[in-house]
């Protein structure tokens, strides 16, 4: 029987190297986000808003233009943290 993911860790890579790991909690809130907010406006140079669901008080922007690629990792919670 396959596992199933406790959670999801986006690692978005942007312009210039900056690097930043956001998690959502289903694949579904992932592309609910990237298909309603990220690409409707992936050519654009205002903000938007990348949510951070694990971090109380605290929320990231981006400018859409500068994403570069977005890699999506399932989290499995029997999953040992590799530093």
């Amino acid at each position: 029987m396959p596992r199933s993911p406790s959670e999801y860790a986006v690692h978005i890579f942007m312009e210039g190297g900056h690097r930043e790991e956001v998690r959502f909690p289903t694949i579904q809130e992932f592309q609910k986000w990237y298909s309603g907010e990220l690409v409707p406006k992936a050519d654009a140079s205002d903000f938007i808003t990348v949510p951070i669901k694990n971090i109380q008080g605290e929320y990231m922007v981006a400018r859409p233009r500068s994403i570069i690629a977005i890699r999506v990792e399932p989290i499995f919670s029997s999953s040992v943290e590799r530093f």
